[in-house]
């Protein structure tokens, strides 16, 4: 069995899919450990708990998975108490990786009062996909939990800077993670965190198509793109992994674009 990462844990808050699916069987099949949440019911939640388990078993690593709300205080205290259990001492974290999306996207003016985006509506977009990294990292180092060297990356995006239609709430939300990082990337370095941004490219993953024309904003990529494809989760998956190396221990404070160039056009 790959050992590579020597029994150090990555909690991954939203791996049902997309890029935080693709990351928890990337650093599974390299030997880390993974606590992943996400929030599905039904039978969607025990097709992946079953594949969960097939994963920790082929790599003969943990993959514990919590179907919870990684947004309410009272889960976040809960998943600690079971994940202190679980890690069998502190100072496991190597990885937390912010991969949730959940969000609003509607337009800011032209619609029915009931269909237009609301402040509450930023207010929570903005939580969910920004500023919840901060509550997160912040109860982990409290709770002693990170490696002295861990990493902590977020997930941004081209659109944080442009028009994108019905966008309005993810991109002020991706705008703010951006400013967020930077504070982070200073003041938790002082404890040996790296924190790190990720600009993945347009992929075809169950949040982007949800936002309207998106099958157009796929084509203009693959069209756009240098390399002649639009980004696909793995991609996005193995770039983290780098990022969990020791040799990418300088790395802070960054915006790193994993799109295949798609960015220069």
């Amino acid at each position: 069995m790959n050992k590579q990462f020597n029994d150090q844990w990555a909690i991954i808050l939203g791996g049902s899919s997309g890029f935080g699916h693709a990351t928890v069987e990337k650093l599974a099949s390299h030997g880390m450990n993974i606590a992943v949440l996400y929030r599905e019911t039904g039978v969607a939640d025990r097709v992946l708990k079953e594949k969960f388990a097939r994963l920790a078993d082929d790599n003969g690593v943990r993959v514990d998975a919590y179907n919870l709300n990684a947004l309410d205080p009272a889960s976040r205290e809960s998943f600690i108490r079971q994940f202190a259990a679980r890690a069998e001492g502190k100072q496991r974290v190597r990885l937390l990786l912010h991969s949730i999306a959940r969000g609003n996207l509607k337009p800011l003016a032209d619609a029915p009062e009931e269909e237009i985006l609301s402040m509450e509506d930023i207010r929570f977009t903005t939580y969910a996909m920004s500023t919840s990294l901060l509550d997160w990292a912040r109860l982990l180092l409290k709770e002693g939990h990170f490696q002295p060297d861990a990493r902590i990356i977020g997930l941004t995006s081209e659109g944080a800077h442009k028009y994108w239609e019905g966008y309005a709430a993810v991109s002020i939300a991706k705008s703010t993670l951006e400013s967020l990082v930077t504070y982070m990337a200073v003041e938790l370095g002082k404890h040996g965190l790296k924190t790190n941004l990720i600009q993945a490219g347009i992929s075809a993953t169950p949040s982007l198509k949800k936002i309207p024309d998106s099958e157009r904003l796929l084509e203009l990529a693959k069209h756009r793109n240098p390399l002649g494809r639009t980004t696909r989760p793995e991609d996005v998956a193995g770039v983290i992994y780098l990022l969990c190396l020791d040799e990418a221990s300088w790395i802070n404070g960054s915006i790193i674009p994993v799109d295949g160039g798609e960015h220069c056009r």
